[in-house]
This record gives structure tokens, sequence and C-alpha cells, in this order.
């Protein structure tokens, strides 16, 4: 048996070598089949992890609380909703369950200025919670002391685009820079994070203590966002019921009313990006899937064509004692060849592409040996299914009838 498989494994061969630009056209719709899903999945695949990378660059299991009912600062429209105050923090601190870390948030915008050089820059106005929560941590010198914060000195820690442009190679910590009209001692540089959800620099911001912010830039005592932590060992969902039963109470909220505050979860955004990316990758690669099916096609076509002109030769070999089984295996691996070896050419397309457009697109290569070996049995599949009518008609071929065949 194995000396039968050899033999028409051969015979494949040649009559694939026989006419190699026919066989090339026929499998042209499996290679572009299968390399287009592989190269539509691996792309997908890469979407997909840039996207986690950018969810977490903003914190593991964090909630972001802001004024208003949409995403932003009023974002609900109509009067413009009350900020939350300090109170309100020391009230989340106590009162909530399942909480790591509980950080204000005042953001404004200012020239930062070091000599001569000056680079317009983020300010926040945070605490040490804020650093907690994103899990940033220091390249150099440290963050601000108990006694900073609360007295709300001066003191400042700047990102590395902002040590960067202001600093160059010089050391930062120690020295001062101004910020707008205000004086302030760089204790800390943040070690860098680079972009976060397109082109926003992370690390393009410099962070003082709160109280700093809203005595000495904003003026009031308002705070603009809310940053919690939550412990993993909690359920998200239940910690923010809590959050929300609580800021309603103190808000003072009747039930008829709706939230003047939304709470944003990044989980539940990773989560719905990740989704949406994979169902987009599931539709084109779909899309892309039916290049297979015409392939198929188009293998059975051209078979059915071999089929007719080797009636005298399927013939002569019936003739003389070869037994239908082996004729329609001879056609059926001939079949089979051509559709592994558009497989492989469409494996080694889906490569070229997944590389070339990876970097083009900014997403990370992600090798899948999953739908790589999928893709490539799909196409023997295809080459059995496809081939097996025109081995089954060669097959069945009447030796008296073929011998005469012009």
């Amino acid at each position: 048996m194995n000396a039968v498989l050899i033999t028409t494994f051969a015979l494949a061969l040649r009559e694939i070598r026989r006419h190699l630009m026919r066989s090339f056209l026929t499998v042209l719709g499996i290679v572009i089949g299968v390399g287009s899903v592989v190269t539509m999945v691996t792309l997908g695949n890469g979407t997909t992890a840039a996207v986690q990378e950018q969810i977490s660059s903003l914190g593991a299991n964090i909630l972001q609380i802001r004024p208003g009912q949409g995403f932003g600062r009023g974002g609900g429209g109509g009067a413009q909703p009350r900020s939350f105050d300090a109170a309100d923090i020391e009230a989340l601190r106590q009162q909530v369950a399942g909480l790591v870390s509980v950080a204000p948030l005042v953001q404004s915008s200012g020239l930062a200025v070091r000599n001569a050089a000056n680079w317009s820059t983020t300010v926040y106005g945070t605490s040490n919670d804020y650093l907690k929560a994103q899990s940033w941590s220091m390249a150099k010198g440290r963050t601000f002391t108990p006694a900073e914060e609360q007295a709300g000195k001066t003191v400042c820690v700047i990102g590395s685009t902002v040590r960067r442009n202001l600093f160059r190679e010089e050391e930062p910590v120690g020295q001062s820079i101004r910020v707008r009209d205000l004086s302030c001692e760089v204790v800390g540089a943040l070690a860098t994070r680079g972009s976060s959800m397109g082109p926003m620099d992370q690390d393009d911001v410099v962070i003082m203590p709160v109280k700093a912010v809203q005595r000495r830039i904003t003026g009031n005592q308002d705070v603009s966002m809310i940053m919690v932590s939550v412990d993993p060992a909690y359920d998200s969902k239940t910690v923010q019921a809590s959050i929300k039963s609580l800021l309603r109470e103190r808000r003072r909220l009747q039930p008829t009313e709706a939230d003047d505050f939304n709470i944003f979860d990044t989980q539940q955004i990773s989560e719905t990006l990740q989704s949406t990316t994979q169902m987009l990758t599931g539709l084109l690669g779909a899309v892309a899937a039916v290049s297979l099916l015409v392939g198929g096609i188009g293998i059975m076509n051209i078979m059915l064509v071999s089929v007719t002109e080797r009636t005298r030769e399927i013939g002569i070999r019936l003739a003389i004692g070869a037994l239908g089984r082996e004729v329609l295996l001879q056609f059926l691996v001939e079949a089979v060849v051509l559709a592994s070896l558009g497989g492989l050419l469409g494996l080694t397309l889906a490569l070229g592409a997944s590389l070339l457009l990876a970097p083009m697109l900014q997403v990370p290569y992600i090798f899948d040996p999953t739908i790589n070996l999928v893709a490539f049995f799909f196409s023997a599949l295809i080459g059995v299914l496809f081939g097996y009518f025109p081995a089954r008609r060669a097959a069945r071929l009447n030796p008296m009838d073929a011998l005469r065949h012009e």
C-alpha cells in the first residue's frame, strides 16, 4: 500500500510539473484565500494586543469618576454639573470597600520653563495614589511626602517628555522649573509610559500635589475627576454600585433624578474594543474565506478537464488490470497536492503581507500557529471535497469506451 501511495504521489507531481502555468492558475484562488484569511487573523490579533496594551497603560482595575452624565465633564449637556471636592474623596476612602487607592485629579495646562528652555505641557494636581493606581514607577528621585501633600508644597514630578525638552541630558532632580508663574522643585522623574488610546502622550505631564494646583493655578477647590483602583479580589460591578450609591447620597439626588456623574471602567472599554476587533476580524476572515471556495471550484474544473484529456490513458490503465479505486486515488491525490501547494504558497504570502502591514498599521506581529495549521488543513480538505467528483468520474470510465476516445 505504501508503494502504491508513493507511486501515486510521484505521478501527481509529474502531472503538475507537466502543466506548471495551468497548475498555478488553478490554485491561485486557494493561494489568495489562505493568504487573506491568515493575514486578516494575524493583523486582527495584533490589533487586539495593541488595544490591550493601550488600555493596560491606563492602569489595571481602574475606575474614573467624572461629573456629568456622559464621558467627560458635562457630557450630558444642560447645566454644568457640580464638581467633586476633598470630602467626596475622603468619603470614598472610608465608606467603600474594595478600593486600593483613591486619587483626586485636577487638570490644567501651562508653559513649563527652565532657563532658556520651555515646553507647553499638561499639569496634574493629584496625590501619590494616582501613581499607585497607574502602577507608574519613578525613573529618578521620589514621590511626594505626606507632609508635602498635606501642606500643598510646590514640588513636582515630571514625565519623560517634559524632562527631555527642559533638561536634555542633565539631572532634573533637585532643580527648579516654573509652571506658569509658579516655581516648583523637581523631586522625581517618572518612567516612560508612551502613548495611550491614540496620540495622547502620557509622558507629557507635570504632576504636583493637588492642593498646590488648586491654590496656585486653578484658584478653587474643585476636583475634576476621581481615579480609584479596585482590589482584584472584589467584583468591579459591586464596587461601582457602592460608589454610585454613596455619591448619589452625597450629591442629594432624588430617586427619580439621573446621575450627575459617570463612572468609566477601563476594563469594560477593553472588553468592548477587543470584542469589536475580534468581530471585525472574523467578518473579514469570512469574506476572505470565499476565495477558498472559488479556488476549490477551480480545482474541480481543471481536474474534470484533466480527466477528459487523459481518458485514453485511463482506459489503458484499466484495461491492463488497474483497479477503479487506484485510478480514483491517483486523481484525488493530484487534487489534494494542488490544494496543499496552494495552501503553502498562501501561508508564505500571508507571512510576507503580515510582516509588511503590521509596522504600517503600528500593531505587533503575532504568529498564530493555530490559524496557520487550520488554513493549511482546510486547503487540503478543499482538494478532497472538490477533487472527489472528477476522480470518481475517472474511476467509473468504461475501459472500452475510454480506449476508443480520441
